[in-house]
This record gives C-alpha cells, sequence and structure tokens, in this order.
C-alpha cells in the first residue's frame, strides 16, 4: 500500500471511529434525558405548596376533602403542571386520589412534560398506585411524554415486569411506537440489559401477543436487535414466537 493509499485509509478509520464517538454520545445523552424526564416534585417545590397541592403531597385526604368543599379547584396546576392528582400519585397516596378524582380531578391530565397519573406509577415500579390509578379511571392508552410513547413503553424501557402484566390487562396498545422509531418489545431490548428483568418484559409483551416482528426505522427487528447485544434468552422467545 502506498503512502497516498494508507492515510486515506487512516483518515477514513479515524473518520470512522468520530462517528461511532459521535452516535455513542447522543445516545447516552438521549437516553439519560429519557431517565431523567419525568421530574417529581421537589422538596423545594413542596414546601412552597399551598391548599390542595400541600393537602396532596401530604396525602391528606381530610384536608383535600375540606378544602374542595371550601371551593377550592381539584384541578390546579403547579408551575411545571402538575395537578395535585399527579402529586399524590408520586407519593403514592391513594385515598387523597380517590377523593380528588371523586370531587372532579382529570385522572388523566398531563403535565408540562406530558406524563399521567399511569405513567408515572410505571417508572416508579409502583404497581398498588398503578392499580389505583386504572381504579379511577385513568387509561392504560394514553399518549405520554415528549416522545409520545406510553406507559407500556415506559416501564419496558426500566424492565418493570409486573407494571407491564398490569398495563396489558387494563389494554395497553402492545405496539405502540414511539417518536424514537421503538415499540414497547423494542425499549426492552435497546434499552434494557438482557439481564431477568428486561427478559422477562420481553416475555410478557410476547405472551401477550406484541408483534415479534416489528422492525424499527433502520429495519432493525426485535430478533436482530437481541442478537447484536448478545441476549441469548431474548433470542430463544423471540425465536419460539416467530421471530425472524
Amino acid at each position: 500500500m502506498n503512502a497516498k493509499a494508507g492515510g486515506k485509509e487512516r483518515i477514513i478509520n479515524q473518520t470512522n471511529r468520530t462517528v461511532v464517538s459521535v452516535v455513542a454520545f447522543l445516545l447516552m445523552t438521549g437516553l439519560t434525558f429519557i431517565l431523567f424526564a419525568q421530574v417529581p416534585p421537589s422538596s423545594s417545590e413542596i414546601s412552597r405548596y399551598t391548599g390542595l397541592l400541600a393537602a396532596a403531597a401530604r396525602g391528606d385526604s381530610s384536608q383535600v376533602k375540606a378544602l374542595i368543599a371550601k371551593g377550592e379547584k381539584p384541578n390546579v396546576r403547579d408551575t411545571y403542571g402538575r395537578t395535585p392528582l399527579h402529586v399524590a400519585a408520586y407519593g403514592g397516596h391513594h385515598e387523597a386520589m380517590r377523593v380528588l378524582v371523586t370531587a372532579g380531578a382529570n385522572p388523566n391530565a398531563l403535565e408540562n412534560d406530558r406524563y399521567d397519573i399511569v405513567t408515572i406509577a410505571a417508572v416508579a415500579n409502583d404497581v398498588s398506585t398503578l392499580k389505583a390509578a386504572l381504579s379511577l379511571g385513568a387509561s392504560a392508552k394514553n399518549i405520554t411524554s415528549r416522545w409520545d410513547g406510553s406507559a407500556l413503553i415506559a416501564a419496558a424501557h426500566f424492565g418493570h415486569a409486573e407494571v407491564v402484566r398490569t398495563l396489558i390487562r387494563a389494554g395497553a396498545a402492545l405496539d405502540h411506537i414511539n417518536n424514537l422509531g421503538w415499540t414497547a418489545l423494542i425499549e426492552s431490548i435497546v434499552l434494557g440489559d438482557g439481564g431477568p428483568r428486561h427478559t422477562d418484559t420481553l416475555r410478557a409483551l410476547v405472551e401477550a401477543g406484541a408483534n415479534v416482528n416489528l422492525a424499527d426505522r433502520s429495519e432493525q427487528t426485535p430478533l436482530s436487535l437481541a442478537r447484536a447485544r448478545g441476549y441469548k434468552e431474548m433470542v430463544l422467545i423471540l425465536q419460539r414466537a416467530g421471530a425472524h
């Protein structure tokens, strides 16, 4: 190989390494952003709450009831767009949630980042609060987050298998595609670690009838994505379900 050709090859290799590094950086940044996109009220925010928001944060259902009886509006919002119901859901305060919904709080309200109480409970892996939310009329079918996702996709991302099963029983859309081009099944692979939690999550989705051949924007199928990551048990589950 002459010097000119060798120099060209080095430039190409360096360019390829740079592209890979940039893609990896963007991916890591994006995933971190996804991870922290849901914002519960901070302690300083809670300290500034008054009225229904303060009562909801404490889980004081009697005070919630008394304030509503005095005319306070159940759908009041804080500066982040959270209603008292969102705040109560973050705290897992089921009775306060029930009182708020009975008084007219919207169980499907979205805050500024477009999260509802179902997705809040799903991300927190809080099955009891999820069931409480669903029993109060919150829907497992809502399109939530800035990624046009769903509670099911969020739960699959984190490998919250029991949450995933609860959402499936509640009628969550198995094959909804978010604006990243991913389904819940794909997220359980590409945002998972291939370990027991994410494998159990994938199994739950497959057993419920999720489309095992629905590819991402790069035409990578769930099977090819699992193979590329060396997730052998996921590969077996997908193959048994007819993935190709």
